[in-house]
């Protein structure tokens, strides 16, 4: 059985002008920030993408899906998250997160 863990990153772990929403229940050891994609900037657009991630024991990024978001800023957030690190755990868990653009 999987646990899940329904997680929302907080404004509190800032993101280079970009806002990853509270801390997961694992420990982010490693992660770069999303790039802002340039046809966001010219249209001036904002929001939030809202992803689930399963992390591996060993705090790899497995699999990532898109749950909800703008589409112009999912494929930056998505392709960033799949390089970040957590801490590792006794089992495998999903997060929900939410990446402030």
């Amino acid at each position: 059985m999987k646990r899940t863990l329904n997680i929302v990153l907080s404004a509190s772990l800032l993101l280079g002008g970009l806002y990853a929403a509270a801390p997961p229940a694992r420990k982010l050891l490693e992660h770069e920030n999303p790039e802002y994609p340039a046809i966001a900037r010219q249209m001036s657009l904002h929001g939030t993408v809202r992803l689930r991630v399963w992390v591996t024991t060993q705090g790899s990024v497995r699999k990532v899906e898109y749950i909800g978001g703008h589409p112009l800023l999912a494929e930056s957030a998505v392709k960033v998250v799949k390089t970040w690190k957590f801490e590792s755990a006794y089992r495998e868990t999903t997060e929900l997160l939410e990446i402030k653009f």
